[in-house]
């Protein structure tokens, strides 16, 4: 595999997809859950995306269950859930393993990345915040408890748009 770009993914609705259609621009990467504390961090994502769309950038979300069982719900669960509760219209993608024997490809790339604290590693919780830069390399990893809408993560995400 020579980039993220070509790492096999599928959407929430089950189609195949790579992150290809999103070259050059700024990505925030999210594993998200529907029944979890940090929810609401939706609301966030959801202005983020909104907020820069229009220079190059979008949030993408993969939902996750592994951390207490907070995203049950099938693809079609989810995406009712994501539109009807928090407005959401970033891009969704298929379930997916964030850690361990089974995990995502797309993960196993994202969790090599340090974060402010200089630990690599394993996904902690859900809605772990990944900025890849629009040259497809990984800029900065922020802690599940950071808020989408916290200033080192807009100011990190303003740095690599025009």
């Amino acid at each position: 595999m020579s980039s993220i770009y070509d790492i096999p993914l599928r959407t929430l609705a089950g189609d195949p997809a790579t992150l290809a259609e999103h070259r050059g621009k700024a990505l925030l990467v999210v594993n998200v859950a529907s029944k979890c504390g940090l929810t609401p961090q939706y609301e966030g994502l959801e202005r983020l995306h909104k907020r820069y769309a229009d220079r190059g950038f979008t949030v993408l979300g993969f939902p996750c269950n592994q951390f207490g069982g907070q995203e049950p719900g099938s693809s079609e669960e989810i995406a009712t859930f994501c539109s009807a509760t928090y407005g959401v219209t970033f891009p969704l993608y298929e379930k997916a393993d964030v850690n361990g024997a089974g995990r995502q490809p797309l993960y196993t790339e994202l969790t090599r990345t340090a974060d402010a604290d200089g630990e690599a590693g394993d996904i902690q919780w859900n809605f772990e915040k990944f900025l890849i830069a629009p040259d497809g390399t990984v800029a900065a990893r922020f802690r599940p408890r950071t808020d989408p809408e916290a200033p080192e993560v807009v100011s990190a995400i303003e740095s690599l748009l025009p």
